[in-house]
């Protein structure tokens, strides 16, 4: 049995749901042999065990697992179906950077900023796996298989929704239960910074805030974030002031003591700074 692996997606684009299909393979048969098909191909076994291999990997795929085929690997059976075996494939098309990572090595680093021209994100689908959930996505699968037969008119958003649902299920199965301290302390860090902004926050308030040291604290971010904690509260606090810059008519000075900073010619140097214009020609590059 191979390694398992974790394939990132960064978003955007989000990976888009092409199709569905039900197979049920009597003792003797095998799943085909394809190379470089062009799509990822989702399998989730409802029954019995998938012997199915990709490049130098094999996998046995029983009951309640499912196994992500990459685009551009070749697929092959490793032997027949020993008993009746039944499985859902959905195929799935997706134009955006993607690599596989070793579950060994996977250390995520997330965007920097959440703002408001790009909300980039990266996705970790385990390639094979046991989702704790399996009931709940055999029921989405059913589903999705039901509405292929029907108008597309009246089903596709609901096929892109369930399919996004079943990724989610995926990703929940290995990413929360694995998550290692240093993640989980630094998304409650960065969603507090993002709900404090406008406050007088410093790494001094952070820790008496999670009940950590500062230097793990901000270890810690630099780590998931590769930043400080500091300096994704000054650059969040850029971009808040972007938006409005735009959004509203509102004086510099204003804006500055908004998004929490101590001044207006504080603020506007750290503007330049940043995105290399001052406040006001930002705001004339986006009127009309």
């Amino acid at each position: 049995m191979s390694d398992a692996g974790l394939i990132w997606m960064e978003l955007p684009p989000l990976p888009y749901y092409i199709t569905i299909g039900h197979s049920t393979y009597s003792p003797g048969e095998q799943h085909p042999a394809r190379r470089s098909l062009g799509l990822f191909d989702l399998l989730w076994v409802i029954k019995g065990t998938l012997y199915i291999g990709e490049d130098d990997n094999q996998w046995e795929v029983t009951e309640g697992q499912t196994l992500l085929l990459l685009p551009d690997r070749h697929h092959y059976p490793v032997k027949p179906c020993d008993v009746e075996t039944v499985f859902y494939w959905i195929h799935v098309d997706f134009i955006g950077k993607w690599s596989l990572i070793s579950e060994r090595s996977a250390s995520p680093v997330y965007p920097q900023v959440r703002n408001s021209w790009e909300n980039p994100f990266t996705i970790r689908i385990p390639q094979y796996s046991s989702p704790p959930e399996f009931a709940l996505a055999e029921r989405h699968l059913r589903k999705l298989l039901a509405n292929s037969a029907q108008q597309r008119s009246s089903t596709y958003w609901s096929e892109q929704q369930l399919f996004m649902e079943l990724l989610l299920l995926l990703e929940a199965g290995q990413s929360r239960s694995d998550a290692s301290p240093a993640l989980k302390l630094a998304e409650r860090i960065e969603a507090y910074l993002r709900q404090h902004f406008q406050s007088d926050v410093t790494n001094t308030s952070l820790a008496e805030e999670f009940h950590f040291h500062p230097n793990y604290i901000v270890r810690c971010m630099k780590e998931i974030y590769d930043c400080t904690p500091m300096a994704y509260l000054h650059a969040y606090r850029i971009e808040q002031a972007k938006l409005l810059l735009i959004k509203t008519e509102w004086s510099i000075a204003r804006i500055a003591e908004s998004v929490g900073f101590l001044n207006a010619p504080y603020f506007s140097n750290c503007f330049k700074e940043a995105t290399h214009i001052s406040p006001l020609r930002f705001r004339k590059q986006h009127a009309l």
